[in-house]
């Protein structure tokens, strides 16, 4: 355990867990526990292909949205992969509380991705409540039995895709908004009263055409916020294609592409956003010409 972790350890009596989604959670007023993050004039420049000797990008930057609590916030990641994002959340973060779950079973992850096992034991060994869940189907979440009765700050989809190498652009982005639907829909009755949903996609199409602002509308959710993803601020991550390691190509660097983070809420009554709760920094303003990717929601 590192000394981060202990002295956060420290200055928490009790590990925060997951509440009952038939209790409603505690609203305690107690001072938050705080995690020493380095100095700004600590911050360097980030580091890039083209001048590799530079200093490597910051993870606490505060030019960028991280939007988690990592004291707080009870944390339910959904296909993640090769589990190096819940890696980085653990490690690199000192979240306090992690549930990472992945489409595979436990062998077939192993097999797709070697890595996930040294991921696994290293967040496992360092805190050690961080649970990991195979073989868990998105659409599913509420009838998953580890899953049943538990509710989350933050629930986080990033890169959903149905998998596949089907060239038939319609089928595959028909196949992907339902899959989205299912997930939205389950995902809403798990999140805590001021909880939201995550969900991260590359820009451009096809992605585009999955009007995921419209899928969750229908869902009962709404965009609070939308921000630039920026793989950097989680050092270790690395996308994952579903085909795995050597199927997917080993050379494909998705975290390198473009991408885009949407925050969804529950809809209020009379159709208002909730406030904006957790995280750092913001999203970005809304573009001339009308609703695009960057847009705040």
């Amino acid at each position: 355990m590192t000394a981060k972790r202990k002295a956060v350890a420290r200055t928490t009596s009790q590990k925060k867990s997951i509440p009952s989604a038939h209790k409603k959670p505690q609203t305690s007023k107690a001072k938050r526990p705080t995690i020493e993050k380095r100095p700004d004039s600590s911050l360097k420049q980030v580091a890039t292909n083209d001048n590799p000797s530079e200093t490597p990008p910051d993870p606490f930057d505060q030019k960028s949205t991280i939007p988690f609590d990592f004291t707080n916030d009870s944390i339910l990641l959904i296909g993640d992969g090769d589990l190096s994002f819940a890696h980085s959340l653990v490690i690199h973060h000192v979240a306090l509380s992690v549930t990472a779950t992945v489409f595979d079973t436990q062998p077939e992850l192993e097999a797709k991705y070697p890595q996930s096992t040294t991921l696994t034991t290293s967040m496992q060994t360092e805190e050690p409540s961080t649970t990991i869940l195979y073989n868990v189907d998105a659409t599913k979440l509420l009838t998953t039995k580890p899953l049943k009765g538990k509710v989350f700050d933050r629930i986080v989809f990033n890169f959903p895709h149905v998998g596949g190498k089907s060239k038939d652009v319609n089928r595959q982005v028909r196949y992907n908004q339902e899959m989205l639907v299912g997930f939205f829909g389950q995902a809403k009755e798990m999140l805590s009263e001021e909880g939201s949903v995550i969900v991260t996609l590359f820009e451009g199409e096809p992605y585009t055409l999955w009007n995921i602002r419209d899928l969750a509308r229908h869902s009962g959710l709404m965009v609070q916020r939308s921000f630039r993803f920026e793989a950097r601020r989680y050092p270790g991550y690395e996308h994952r294609r579903t085909l795995g390691n050597i199927e997917g190509g080993g050379g494909w660097k998705g975290e390198e592409r473009e991408a885009r983070s949407y925050v969804f809420v529950k809809k209020e009554e009379g159709g208002k956003k909730r406030k904006s709760v957790g995280g750092e920094g913001g999203g970005q303003k809304r573009r001339k010409g009308g609703e695009s990717s960057d847009d705040e929601g």
